[in-house]
């Protein structure tokens, strides 16, 4: 089940959603390594963590899956977001240095196709940043939430999908030990959770952040491949019925 775009950005903008977002962003840099004059993109809903790392990116754009549907972004700035097929990226071989995947892969039709595609775009020394809902944890279990969508990973086998694809996982973190509700006590408390949890149950994170680069002595197989998406225009003209009326009468 995808989840919409509309839903997304309302989470982001509640209590909870900015809490969520802050935690992960903690996690995120502990994986980012700041590396200036690169080009970044963003897959899946990744606005507002993009906002944050941009600034340190030479170019960034953000594609938004066609199910989930897009937004402008960013803000009062010339816009940087195209809406695609992540099976189909509209980008050249070794054309990114850097890719951010959040609310992307546990939404894709076949996880193995995308992140061969995300493999193809990537430069020689380029690295793929995957934020996942943890299988193992709370969250992916409760539906109000993006992270109870989708379907989400266990670290083994969020890792052994990217070596399948050719990647080498380097490093990874975790983030989300509060309990996904938007009651103030809680959300008070979050810092505390977030310490307790790396410390003592790191298993049971509500999602996992896992950084991996591509992997370029070991070759993939070429196949020409044709595209299976099918582009039906939203207003398509019709003949009337009228028209289909009085050719039959004549």
């Amino acid at each position: 089940m995808n989840t919409d775009i509309v839903d997304l950005r309302e989470f982001y903008n509640s209590r909870l959603g900015r809490r969520a977002r802050n935690k992960i962003a903690m996690a995120l840099s502990a994986v980012w390594s700041a590396s200036g004059n690169e080009r970044l993109l963003g897959l899946g809903y990744t606005l507002p963590y993009l906002d944050r790392f941009r600034s340190d990116a030479e170019h960034t754009i953000a594609f938004m899956p066609a199910k989930q549907g897009a937004i402008a972004w960013p803000r009062h700035e010339p816009c940087a977001v195209s809406l695609v097929f992540d099976e189909e990226l509209p980008l050249a071989d070794s054309s990114i240095d850097r890719i951010l995947m959040v609310h992307s892969l546990e939404f894709t039709e076949d996880p193995a196709e995308t992140l061969k595609e995300i493999w193809r775009v990537l430069s020689p020394n380029g690295s793929v940043i995957v934020v996942v809902p943890n299988r193992r944890g709370v969250w992916c279990r409760f539906e109000h939430t993006p992270f109870g969508a989708g379907q989400p990973y266990s670290r083994g086998q969020l890792a052994q999908l990217l070596r399948a694809a050719n990647f080498t996982p380097r490093g990874s973190s975790e983030a989300l030990f509060f309990p996904p509700t938007d009651r103030a006590p809680v959300l008070q408390a979050s810092p505390m959770w977030e310490r307790l949890g790396r410390r003592f149950w790191p298993l049971f994170s509500g999602v996992i952040v896992m950084e991996a680069q591509k992997k370029l002595y070991q070759g993939l197989p070429v196949a020409e491949r044709s595209s299976r998406r099918i582009f039906v225009p939203v207003l398509s003209p019709q003949p009337s019925s009228l028209g289909r009326n009085k050719r039959e009468n004549d």
